[in-house]
């Protein structure tokens, strides 16, 4: 096997680290100091940066001006991002574009996707359902409006970014219980938003779709659509994960390298170099199984369970894994990971919000368990 990455890959990754260089992640004010949100809105000059190196482009074809490159490419940037806890829709609008470019009608992705990669247009994903536990397609029905259109009704929770985003892709079912992906318009007649502050502090939006009508155009009926979606989605989430954990174990073996206790760094002392070593391994396993997921997503390739199998595990540990380095880390610095000067207190944040968004470790180890009483395994 060969688990270097390609070239292309890895020039993506060496374009995130110099975007990603220079963002601070106290660019904002605190979540634990802010009632509210903590910005009005996404960082617009750090989107435009990403479109001026491609990295917004890099799932789309050449005909749409893209790099043609996979979802590993794709995780290699957002690990870079959340490093910096970049404040952009990267993943959503990422995740959404290709999902278009895959299951789209043509007359609907002509010269929207070229407009998405160049960063003109934001797209999102409403993912969560209506409570942010049921399936997100269960919370919204679509039905035919005559022969050229369709009706929407239902509510979306935590929608990211919808307050900026230009489309959300909605998923839905229909009369017939088949899943459908709806592209629905800021603003669009028949939708209204409601504000919800994550733990992050970032704006998110309640979606609530009643009578809402499109154009068929704009309803993606292909099968297998939002089950694509949702699964790059869900590996795009482990990446960011990762690259927060990351960053957080590199802050602590600092933090510990210079901190000093009768005499001696904290860092040599043997209960704290054993927790800083449980938690490397977390990250090692957290990013085994995220490309596992990832190089299968993109290649296609077979595999003992469904590929939502592997996507299964690599959520398991990404929420659970980040919650440990997190939480480890507060208790290394002390009192001093609780000091909102220090960003460590906002990594934890993040942490949380990763940890449950799309589903948190539970409700994937019960797919995990149905994906195995499904397809026993041979011993």
């Amino acid at each position: 096997m060969d688990f270097t990455f390609t070239e292309e890959q890895q020039a993506a990754a060496e374009a995130a680290r110099g975007v990603f260089a220079d963002v601070v992640p106290d660019s904002v004010p605190s979540p634990a100091l802010t009632r509210g949100a903590v910005a009005e809105g996404f960082d617009r000059a750090l989107w435009s940066r990403l479109a001026e190196a491609d990295l917004l482009s890099l799932l789309l074809g050449a005909e749409h001006g893209g790099a043609g490159l996979d979802a590993v490419a794709l995780c290699l940037v957002l690990r870079e991002s959340t490093k910096a806890l970049a404040r952009v829709p990267l993943l959503e609008s990422c995740a959404a574009a290709a999902a278009l470019q895959a299951y789209g009608d043509p007359e609907l992705t002509s010269g929207l996707l070229a407009a998405t990669g160049r960063g003109e247009v934001v797209l999102t994903v409403a993912a969560h359902g209506r409570t942010g536990h049921d399936p997100a397609e269960r919370a919204v029905t679509a039905r035919r409006d005559g022969a050229q259109g369709w009706v929407l009704d239902g509510v979306q929770t935590a929608v990211p970014w919808a307050f900026d985003a230009d489309h959300v892709l909605v998923p839905a079912h229909t009369d017939g219980d088949r899943a459908v992906l709806a592209l629905v318009p800021r603003g669009h007649p028949g939708t209204a938003l409601a504000e919800q502050i994550s733990t992050t502090g970032e704006r998110l939006g309640e979606l609530r779709l009643e009578s809402a009508r499109l154009a068929d155009r704009c309803v993606v009926e292909a099968d297998g659509a939002w089950e694509w979606l949702r699964e790059l989605l869900a590996t795009g989430t482990c990446a960011l994960a990762l690259g927060l954990g990351e960053r957080v174990l590199r802050m602590t073996a600092e933090y510990t390298g210079r901190r000093e206790q009768f005499g001696h760094p904290l860092a040599t002392f043997q209960a704290v170099a054993v927790q800083a070593a449980d938690r490397y391994i977390d990250l090692r396993a957290m990013e085994v199984t995220l490309w596992q997921a990832a190089w299968r997503f993109g290649s296609g390739a077979p595999g003992a369970l469904p590929l939502r199998g592997d996507v299964a595990v690599a959520k398991i540990w990404a929420a659970e894994g980040v919650r440990r380095v997190v939480q480890t880390a507060q208790h290394l610095h002390g009192g001093f990971g609780a000091d909102v000067d220090y960003p460590l207190h906002r990594y934890h944040a993040w942490a949380k919000h990763l940890e449950l968004s799309l589903g948190p470790a539970a409700a994937h180890e019960e797919a995990l368990g149905e994906l195995l009483a499904a397809h026993p395994l041979s011993g």
